[in-house]
């Protein structure tokens, strides 16, 4: 039997052609998840998400760069690909070639504010913006009201319009910043949906109305009462229901749950709370206080103020020991003080502590998972353990100097360890699987900046490799609004489902605004005209069966939900047995297989989801069962996945 391969940066080796080793993978090709069941993306307690699975004791970068391009990924060592005909949210592979890529504005402004940030200012036209220390800023504007303040921070966009006064383009800004904020919450089910919510408005605060509203703070420049109003929509819809006679909301109407601490002080917390989460820049600190959501300046404290700050923070926040882990935010003005460094390294996948912490405090702080539940095992089957087989730099232009394989690409500023991505290197593209970055400095943007710097590697290294032409970006899925970003990076393709080819976003986005499903490479363009000829009926009956038949539970597809295979499709399946290499047509029935018909529904089954060619390249891993009443039978494992 094959030796497993799974390890952190993946063994060089091999028996494969051109020296790049063998992909073995095991377990039966079942659709896994649960109709019926929560779905991540639509929020829906009746959603259906399945997927086809496979677990990879090893794999080549070639084989996995075809598994790409046929809808696959990996989390791990564990391989899947959605069943985008059956789940209720289809999830579409998404890429861009990099050069063409269009920098936009936004992503420009990215760019701009980390410049500005190491530079020591975030205005590239001269005004002086004074960076905080962010747990400083924190200290040093706690309100001096009663009850609990939650703090953010939030910048003004540098590309107002022009045509509005500073304080009015700041308003402007700030209220659409607000209202994502509840789109989030929304989003997130900490408010319910499906109610006609106000839009936020921002007004300036006058001197005299600064005295009164918080004492003693200085810096107050705007002010909103957004929380005042939802929690007034939310009270209105609870009495309608309840004039209803329901004591509580139920059934499909997204205001069912309605908690009864959804008050105008909690909503402004949560409100603060998700700006800061967005974290799209800094400029603003944003106090929440007795459902007043407040926009202090913090570009205007005097040097006094700046030396009671620092004073503050060292008796009031917790140091972390040593100079990686204190914080380089820095006060400093455009006139003053040295650029920081900011390095970006590439290393091949490994254990390190410093980046399991970091993904520890990103998961609990922006994803609010629980510590408990985020362990080092988890953390390295994650995103440390990886099948892929590692593949040296050549002299020959095949293989960029890095080499192909997994990689951890860590940004450093100062010394500091503030994001970490992890990625694969292939033969034609880099392909992005997870990025954590510290909350300290989500006003940097660096999931977008990250993206950036990960085109911009492609179209380096495509000069050492010219194969190397893509970035890839995971999946795409149209009803989910947090995954819009991704069609950012334009041009764009989405993956056709059915037929595997790439089409332009702007090609799919009319079609999916309609259908959740579509098989993409049946049109060419914006006016829908027929690229290829239509799908079959043979596909299309195929598939509305397929959809007819799920239940309530895991399940293994049937044969009479799938295409039957002849002995010429799946005969050259490359099956590794015993520790020998076969094809599927040279097994023989007396081998002592307890159910052949099983093995071959098995073997179908994996030819259809990998495709032929794949099959016949890859190790379908048989393992040999330990029964005492049957020793000379095999069977391959399942493997599963459940969102």
């Amino acid at each position: 039997m094959a030796a497993n391969h799974r390890n952190e940066a993946g063994g060089g080796g091999g028996g494969g052609v051109g020296g790049r080793g063998e992909s073995v993978v095991v377990g039966a090709d079942v659709e896994c998840g649960r109709p019926g069941s929560f779905c991540e993306y639509c929020r829906s307690p009746n959603g259906s998400t399945i997927s086809h699975g496979l677990i990879a004791q090893s794999l080549t970068v070639d084989d996995y760069q075809d598994l790409l391009d046929r809808g696959w990924t990996r989390s791990g060592s564990f391989l899947y690909q959605p069943d985008m005909s059956t789940t209720c949210c289809p999830s579409y592979a998404i890429r861009l070639k990099a050069a063409d890529f269009s920098l936009s504005k936004e992503q420009n402004r990215v760019h701009k504010r980390m410049e500005g940030f190491l530079d020591g200012t975030l205005d590239t036209k001269g005004k002086c913006e004074l960076l905080e220390d962010l747990n400083t800023s924190k200290v040093a504007c706690e309100c001096e009201c009663h009850g609990r303040s939650s703090l953010a921070t939030v910048e003004p966009s540098v590309d107002m319009e022009e045509d509005k006064s500073e304080p009015e383009q700041f308003m402007h800004y700030l209220s659409d910043a607000i209202d994502k904020a509840v789109h989030a919450c929304i989003e997130s089910e900490t408010f319910p949906a499906n109610l006609q919510l106000p839009k936020a408005s921002v007004k300036g605060v006058s001197p005299t109305k600064k005295k009164k509203l918080v004492k003693g703070l200085e810096n107050l420049s705007y002010t909103s009462n957004i929380a005042f109003q939802l929690a007034a929509t939310l009270r209105r819809a609870r009495s309608e229901k309840e004039d209803e006679r329901q004591s509580k909301f139920s059934g499909n109407s997204a205001v069912g749950q309605l908690p009864s601490e959804l008050t105008p002080r909690s909503i402004g917390e949560k409100l603060a709370q998700s700006l800061s989460q967005m974290g799209e820049t800094s400029g603003f600190l944003i106090q929440a206080c007795d459902g007043h959501l407040n926009f202090c300046s913090i570009s205007e404290h005097t040097p006094a103020d700046k030396t009671g700050q620092e004073k503050s923070l060292s008796k009031e926040s917790p140091r972390r020991s040593g100079n990686k882990r204190r914080c380089m935010v820095r006060c400093c003005k455009c006139c003053s003080g040295n650029r920081q460094k900011l390095e970006i390294l590439l290393k091949r996948s490994t254990f390190e502590p410093e980046e399991f912490e970091l993904y520890r405090r990103y998961q609990v702080k922006v994803h609010e998972d629980n510590p408990d539940h985020i362990t080092e095992s988890g953390y390295r089957s994650f995103l440390v353990d990886t099948p892929l087989v590692f593949v040296p730099s050549t002299s020959d232009g095949s293989v960029p100097p890095c080499g192909f394989g997994s990689f951890h690409q860590s940004y450093v500023i100062d010394g500091r360890l503030v994001a970490v991505g992890g990625v694969d290197i292939l033969p034609k593209c880099l392909s992005s699987k997870y990025l954590f970055w510290d909350p300290d400095f989500a006003f940097l943007s660096l999931g977008k900046y990250s993206a950036l710097k990960e085109i911009s590697w492609v179209k380096e290294n495509q000069v050492h490799c010219p194969s190397l032409q893509y970035y890839y970006l995971g999946f795409y899925t149209h009803s989910c609004s947090k995954m819009r970003y991704k069609t950012a990076y334009w041009p764009s393709e989405l993956l056709c489902p059915l037929r595997y080819q790439w089409v332009p976003f702007n090609v799919a986005k009319p079609l999916l605004d309609r259908s959740k499903y579509v098989v993409l490479s049946d049109y060419k363009d914006e006016d829908e005209k027929p690229l290829l000829p239509p799908v079959s009926d043979h596909v299309s009956e195929h598939q509305h069966e397929e959809s007819e038949h799920k239940d309530s539970n895991d399940r293994l597809v049937g044969d009479e939900e799938m295409f039957d295979l002849g002995d010429k499709e799946i005969g050259n399946t490359l099956i590794g047995l015993g520790g020998f290499r076969l094809r599927y047509k040279d097994l023989q029935r007396p081998l002592g297989f307890v159910d052949w018909k099983y093995l071959e529904a098995q073997v179908q089954r994996h030819v259809r989801v990998v495709g032929r060619e794949l099959s016949e390249q890859m190790v379908y891993l048989l393992e040999e069962e330990d029964d005492d009443n049957d020793a000379d039978s095999f069977t391959s494992r399942d493997g599963f996945f459940s969102d």
